[in-house]
């Protein structure tokens, strides 16, 4: 069944968030300038080859160096070990700047007693970042990261993995995050899902539901 609108958002149990930028800001122009730089390629040619594998990647097929080693060789470059350790530190990097007012918000979800969970496709080397450096991980009711579990969203089995974890009913969960294929995933499962733009349009959202714990306003929005 496909939940899709705002109807029961006041009687949720849980949400459930992506990480990437959802949690997390996105990587600016110069982290990829960077990385690109190292390839000795244009930034367009950069995204487009990230994207290739990252599947395989993010469901733990691939590791790191194999990952980066065809990123390379797609790229048309002979890349040494030390350049292929580079790139990967900088993906990490580039993907572990957290948006404070989110992580802020979730875990006052979990003091106001609603549960909470990160579902996130998420390859093996910033798996282990965050769980040695995010303590506020170790609040969160569900940690659901794909490299761990060998399953990617909008795999039905990664929510399901996910609500069972939550030991809560997809109608009684709302998921978050930025991509469209993801949310619909989630939809197709029973769960309530939006697709985040902004921490405004968040919270309209959650808002006009009438669900009682609120995200922080944008800094504009309180000077206006």
């Amino acid at each position: 069944m496909s939940v899709n609108n705002k109807n029961g958002l006041a009687n949720l149990k849980a949400i459930v968030f992506d990480y990437g930028e959802v949690l997390c800001l996105p990587p600016t122009s110069e982290d990829v300038e960077g990385s690109a730089r190292i390839l000795g390629i244009g930034t367009d040619l950069f995204r487009n080859l990230w994207s290739r594998n990252r599947d395989l990647y993010d469901r733990g097929d691939l590791s790191p160096e194999i990952y980066w080693r065809k990123f390379a060789e797609d790229a048309g470059v002979k890349l040494g070990e030390a350049e292929l350790q580079e790139l990967s530190d900088r993906d990490v990097a580039m993907w572990a700047r957290l948006d404070r007012n989110m992580v802020d918000w979730l875990e006052s979800l979990s003091s106001a007693g609603i549960k909470t969970a990160v579902l996130s496709n998420m390859h093996i080397g910033m798996v282990q970042h965050a769980r040695q450096s995010f303590s506020w991980l170790k609040g969160v009711h569900c940690v659901t990261l794909s490299a761990e579990i060998r399953l990617i969203k909008p795999d039905r089995a990664i929510y399901e993995h996910c609500l069972r974890g939550l030991g809560v009913g997809p109608s009684e969960s709302l998921f978050i995050d930025d991509r469209e294929v993801n949310i619909a995933g989630a939809r197709n499962v029973g769960m309530h899902a939006v697709q985040f733009q902004s921490r405004a349009q968040l919270r309209s959202y959650l808002e006009e539901g009438k669900f009682p714990v609120l995200p922080p306003e944008e800094a504009s929005e309180r000077c206006g």
